[in-house]
């Protein structure tokens, strides 16, 4: 029985792993002279945000303003980037607020979002910086030219309580070099405004080895890195020894010789599929897939006699380890098989 002390399901985060993947990410970083904004959406935990400050960070990156609220209430982080377009009054009074407090930086691809935003901080002592979001690729947001980024740029110069911070995307998985050349491009245009361009920042876990051949990148976001999952390891960027969350679930049936049921279904595991096949990679056992979900029961299944007995204890890693953090109050922290207590997800749920 493993983690017997423990009741199931649980999100298991071995700290010794993701503190291990954290310091060897900055490593990479610092060697290429990359500045590492880590985006902790992945683990929501104030704790290993301090860490990842700690071993070198520039600062972290958040999706939403109430992630970022959340992650500031405990002190100890001083500079936020939102690349989220940040719409509606509600919000940007917010995120006044919010500058108050931290060093604060946020994206617009419009007319819109940025003037919104000059609504917000017109009278405000401190500028708010803003950092064009470009579409390169990955078809989310974004403006759609590096022309369209040149003029969204100009637009934000001209616009009180405002001032342009440089440029950022998300790129298409396997699409760094086009968005490289992308970025250039709008770079070149925005100088010969007169406009410096202080940032270029750029993310994404599938392509982390190749984030240094991105140039003229001086940021890169990322954030499934700490704790990796089974998209990652299939793409070849780690290791399941590298995977710091694991889903512990026990069996509680098996109806048949080839087929159990656990109890993590589709409210831990996530249906997340990244183009895989399957929700999980089950430690120790090759011979077995997590074939179906529904939202209290995942069905294991094995081409031959499963072996398997209920009451039995399976680790699992997630197809992808950010929808799971999100969706339990708490995570157990460990290092290796010693258990030392659950930590709060602090900011699970901020989606506003």
């Amino acid at each position: 029985m493993i983690f017997e002390t423990l009741d199931t399901p649980a999100v298991l985060v071995d700290l010794d792993v993701a503190e291990a993947n954290i310091r060897k990410y900055q490593a990479y970083c610092d060697t290429h002279g990359l500045k590492l904004r880590p985006h902790i959406k992945t683990h929501k935990l104030p704790s290993l945000a301090k860490y990842q400050l700690a071993q070198g960070a520039v600062g972290i990156t958040c999706q939403k303003v109430s992630e970022a609220e959340a992650m500031v209430a405990e002190g100890g982080i001083e500079d936020v980037l939102i690349t989220y377009n940040i719409v509606g009054e509600r919000k940007t009074k917010r995120l006044r607020a919010l500058a108050e407090k931290v060093s604060l930086s946020v994206v617009a691809d419009s007319d819109v979002v940025a003037e919104g935003l000059s609504q917000a901080f017109a009278d405000a002592s401190d500028p708010l910086s803003v950092l064009v979001e470009c579409n390169t690729g990955a078809d989310r947001c974004g403006v759609a030219t590096p022309e369209d980024a040149a003029r969204l740029a100009r637009r934000i110069t001209e616009l009180p309580g405002l001032s342009f911070a440089g440029l950022m995307t998300f790129p298409a998985f396997g699409g760094f070099t086009e968005a490289a050349d992308w970025l250039s491009r709008a770079k070149d245009l925005i100088e010969k405004d007169g406009i410096k361009v202080p940032r270029v920042s750029s993310g994404g876990s599938q392509d982390m080895w190749q984030a240094h051949l991105a140039a003229p990148v001086t940021e890169h976001r990322i954030g499934t890195y700490v704790y990796n999952d089974r998209s990652l390891v299939t793409r070849g960027n780690c290791s399941w020894q590298d995977c710091a969350l694991t889903v512990l679930a026990t069996v509680v049936s098996v109806p048949s010789e080839t087929h159990a049921i656990v109890d993590a279904g589709s409210k831990v595991l996530t249906t997340d599929l990244f183009g895989l096949q399957g929700h999980g990679h089950v430690l120790g056992r090759e011979d077995l897939s997590i074939d179906q979900l529904s939202e209290e029961h995942g069905r294991v299944v094995s081409s031959g006699p499963i072996n398997l007995a209920v009451g039995e204890r399976l680790r699992i890693v997630p197809n992808h380890a950010c929808v799971v953090a999100n969706m339990l109050e708490h995570v157990e922290s460990i290092r290796g098989t010693d258990v030392l207590g659950p930590l709060p997800v602090a900011a699970r749920g901020q989606v506003w």
